[in-house]
C-alpha cells in the first residue's frame, strides 16, 4: 500500500466496515478518529462504542463530534488525516438539529487538504422504513453516500467482513 487520499468504506450493520476502515487507516500514521454517535441515554449504543474504543490503535486521537456543526468545523480545520465513523450518525443528527447540513459536509470534504477515511452505512440493501422520517433518512444518507463517493478516490463495500472494490485509485488497488 502506498498512500490513502480519500477513502469511503460502505457496508451494512455488523458488516465489518468500521474494523476495515480502522485497519486501512493505520497506514495514515498518526491521525484523528472522528466519532459521531451520541450514546446519551442508550446503553446498547454505549456498549458498541466501548467495543470500538477497545480495538482502536494508540495512534488514534479520538474526537466525539455528535454535533453536525462541530464535525463540519473539525473537517474544515483538519491538520491531520482522519477517520470519520459514521455518516449515518451525522445524517440522523443533522435531521434532529438545525445546524450544518449534508451539503455542508460534502463541501468540507471537497475542501479538505488532508487524507481521510469515511465509514458509512449502505442503506440501499436493507429494509426501508415505512415512516416519513425513516424514508427521509434513507434518502438523505443515500444521496450523501453518492456525493461522498464522487469526491472519494477510493470506495469499497464491506460484506461479511470482506471488502469489495468499487472504485480504486492506482496507488491503492491492492487494498481490497
Amino acid at each position: 500500500m502506498e498512500s490513502i487520499d480519500r477513502f469511503l468504506v460502505l457496508g451494512g450493520t455488523r458488516s465489518g466496515k468500521s474494523s476495515y476502515a480502522e485497519e486501512i487507516s493505520k497506514h495514515l500514521g498518526c491521525f484523528d478518529y472522528l466519532a459521531t454517535l451520541d450514546t446519551s441515554g442508550d446503553e446498547a449504543a454505549a456498549q458498541r462504542v466501548a467495543l470500538h474504543r477497545k480495538r482502536r490503535a494508540d495512534t488514534f486521537a479520538t474526537f466525539e463530534l455528535t454535533s453536525p456543526t462541530a464535525l463540519v468545523d473539525h473537517i474544515l480545520q483538519a491538520q491531520r488525516p482522519f477517520l470519520l465513523d459514521s455518516l449515518g450518525n451525522f445524517v440522523a443528527s443533522s435531521m434532529a438539529k438545525t445546524e450544518r447540513s449534508v451539503g455542508d459536509l460534502v463541501v468540507a470534504l471537497r475542501q479538505c487538504s488532508v487524507p481521510w477515511v469515511i465509514v458509512s452505512e449502505e442503506v440501499g440493501l436493507s429494509v426501508h422504513p415505512e415512516t416519513e422520517v425513516g424514508r427521509l433518512f434513507v434518502d438523505r444518507l443515500g444521496n450523501l453516500n453518492q456525493a461522498v463517493a464522487a469526491v472519494a478516490t477510493d470506495v469499497c463495500l464491506v460484506v461479511a467482513g470482506i471488502p469489495l472494490k468499487l472504485k480504486m485509485a492506482p496507488a491503492t488497488r491492492d487494498w481490497c
